[in-house]
């Protein structure tokens, strides 16, 4: 079963931010795809398994931002 999580992200400003919270979101187990947009502040998540909002959350943080899903 895949599912999307969607986040909101701040304090993205450019495609370095996109990067970085690409990175460190794809390492989480059960993670196969990430989509992040400085633009409009949203990560999309996708898991084949159910997916740890607060693993999500620390991989941002992580990556120097910070995210509430939604």
């Amino acid at each position: 079963m895949t599912t999307t999580t969607e986040y909101r992200v701040t304090g993205m400003s450019c495609g370095h931010c996109e990067s970085a919270v690409r990175a460190e979101v794809s390492e989480i187990a059960g993670v196969t795809g990430v989509e992040v947009s400085a633009a409009t502040g949203l990560l999309s998540v996708t898991s084949d398994a159910p997916l740890d909002d607060a693993a999500v959350l620390a991989a941002v943080d992580e990556a120097g931002y910070e995210a509430a899903r939604g």
